[in-house]
């Protein structure tokens, strides 16, 4: 076993180290040589550099920000520990859980890359095309395997479909980012309705009474400042086909993408100027040609045969606890465990165990957090995923580990009842970091959880909250119950940091519904205005009834708006000068925008 440096930290390296891993380093080592010594110049070294998942932040210079691709959220102790080490030893401490199920840690130093690259490849991780013009983290359901109501496990597919793409030939230059979800169900806990290549697993019954397991393929989805809705390819898609479905989606998309304007070249707008009819006559016709390419990735790939697909299903006679956005959670006066474990824990899988959610604030963890999840891996002998709503999920549990869990939980401070429910926000990294960015997204999500707390609110299950420090939506403002995208505003001859609210965002049943606009706010008024909607859902919802069927109800959201107008309104810089200042800022607020490298 090998200690690295700092903390006591523990973990088992990988021997030998992935050769694919080990090449890419030499070949980061070379180029950063090259770049360091102007053999190359900025522009070529940045397209590389991001591809290989090392991305520039707002503070220039040397500082880096390093995203580890994570496959489906599965992580082992192993590289949970080894993160721990890594965050300290390199970063400021902490790392953070992306909406896409990336890690991330910043203020790595550019010359500390090649030493950082290393030790994550001792356990088997790689930042390989984790940013960049290329196929992004292949995203799945954290629930996958261990969800009473899925139809197919598609562990083993996002699997494959991310051994596929990654170094692969074809995925290399692309007009844009790709991005693939994978989900188990209509459900769709992982998100595939707004993204380039979103996969639901279904089924279909014959006239016989057979039924046969497969998948629905959604395209062209996507968000940025347009959001639009991914669109069915075809009815249903065999198991047989879908990597070969998937490969055809990325070579049209290759083919047709606009090279010329990294503003229209995503996948969404391929579709918006050739339409959906054309675009999936090429893919099609695509598939049925690609056996006799080189990169053909045939029929049902291995590691779906070697681990299985088959559903969790529902314990006999259990009632499962229900999964996604509309999870009715009491409140009442009950003991911190009790609490945690009404809301935090998912039951009623056919095997018997149970999953539970350890909640990280913001999708940040500290090295120490990062350790005791390792411990908790290990010392339960347990499985670990991290959320697309940046929180870990620990997952085939015994009924009475539950309580050792949650006092190991608590140590850390990750026992908080009401992860993924309302108090759970989640926001990009917003000025803090990022040069598109113009309000401290990160700031205000705090403060929605220091007011829904205070108000008595923060275990209301079926509303989540999701902001963005710009119109980007990198906080996925635009599919929450209640968005939030940052904006400058002007009051009385002054600057100051504000926000668009909308309301009514949703992705389930193989839907997603953008949220509309409500009203624009002054930052500071955006706590008390999501206190205000929360409860007025929380006491007029009806038993079962989810946000957006509450909203329509209400009249939508320009009505629900009404009863929040007052809070749209800047006092003068004299009666109150925190209004012209951002969350987590001490100065007066300046809208400072800058080249960003994801529009790169």
């Amino acid at each position: 076993m090998t200690q690295l440096a700092g903390p006591t930290t523990l973990y088992k390296p990988l021997s030998p180290v992935d050769p694919d891993i080990a090449t890419d380093i030499t070949k980061f080592e070379e180029m950063l040589a090259d770049y360091q010594s102007g053999r190359i110049d900025e522009d070529v070294f940045r397209v590389f550099r991001l591809n290989n998942g090392i991305y520039g932040q707002r503070q220039g210079g040397t500082n880096q920000m390093v995203r580890v691709k994570v496959p489906y959220g599965s992580m082992t102790a192993d590289q949970l520990d080894l993160l721990g080490s890594l965050v300290e030893d390199h970063s400021r401490g902490w790392g953070h859980i992306t909406s896409r199920q990336n890690i991330q840690f910043h203020f790595v130093q550019l010359a500390e890359v090649p030493e950082v690259l290393k030790k994550l490849a001792s356990v088997g991780l790689t930042t390989r095309e984790a940013c960049g013009d290329t196929v992004r983290n292949v995203q799945g359901c954290h629930l996958a395997g261990a969800c009473p109501s899925e139809v197919v496990d598609i562990t083993a597919w996002a699997e494959a479909a991310y051994r596929h793409f990654v170094r692969n030939p074809i995925a290399q230059r692309l007009p844009r980012k790709f991005k693939i979800n994978f989900s188990g169900c209509a459900t769709d806990c992982g998100q595939a309705m707004f993204n380039d290549a979103g996969v639901v697993a279904t089924s279909r019954i014959f006239n016989d009474g057979s039924v046969e397991h497969g998948f629905r393929v959604y395209i062209a989805g996507g968000l940025g400042t347009t959001p639009f809705p991914a669109q069915a390819l075809e009815q249903f898609t065999t198991r047989e086909d879908l990597l070969p479905t998937i490969e055809s989606i990325l070579r049209v998309f290759d083919q047709t993408g606009n090279r010329d304007n990294k503003l229209r070249a995503r996948m969404k707008w391929v579709v918006d100027q050739l339409g959906i009819n054309e675009v999936r006559r090429r893919i099609l016709a695509t598939r049925r040609l690609l056996p006799a390419s080189a990169t053909w990735p045939g029929g049902i790939p291995d590691v779906v045969g070697e681990w299985g697909d088959t559903p969790a299903g529902v314990a006999p006679g259990a009632t499962p606890t229900p999964v996604g956005h509309d999870v009715p959670v009491s409140i009442g006066a009950r003991t911190p465990y009790e609490r945690w474990a009404n809301a935090n824990v998912v039951r009623g899988i056919g095997n018997g165990t149970v999953s539970a959610y350890a909640w990280c604030a913001l999708g940040d963890i500290t090295g120490a957090q990062f350790r005791a999840m390792a411990a908790v891996v290990r010392d339960l002998d347990v499985e670990i995923r991290v959320t697309n709503r940046q929180n870990f999920i620990v997952r085939n549990l015994d009924e009475n580990q539950l309580p050792t869990l949650f006092e190991k939980l608590e140590t850390v401070g990750m026992a908080k009842p009401g992860a993924e429910l309302s108090r759970d926000v989640v926001a990009c990294p917003g000025s803090d970091t990022c040069n598109l960015a113009v309000t401290q997204s990160r700031g205000l999500a705090n403060a929605i959880d220091d007011a829904l707390e205070e108000a008595g609110l923060a275990e209301v299950g079926g509303v989540r909250t999701n902001i963005s420090g710009c119109t980007n939506s990198c906080g996925q403002h635009h599919t929450a119950d209640i968005g939030f995208f940052g904006a400058e505003r002007r009051a009385h001859g002054k600057a100051a940091p504000g926000y668009q609210m909308l309301l009514g965002g949703h992705v389930g049943q193989e839907q997603v519904q953008f949220g509309k606009k409500a009203l624009r706010l002054p930052a500071k008024n955006a706590p008390e205005a999501t206190v205000r909607v929360v409860s007025r859902f929380a006491g007029e919802r009806l038993a079962g009834e989810a946000f957006h069927a509450w909203l329509d109800r209400s009249g939508g959201a320009s009505k629900v708006a009404v009863g929040l107008k007052d809070l749209d309104v800047f006092p003068t810089p004299d009666d109150a000068p925190d209004y012209y200042v951002d969350f987590d800022e001490t100065g007066p607020y300046v809208a400072e925008i800058g080249d960003s490298e994801c529009a790169t």
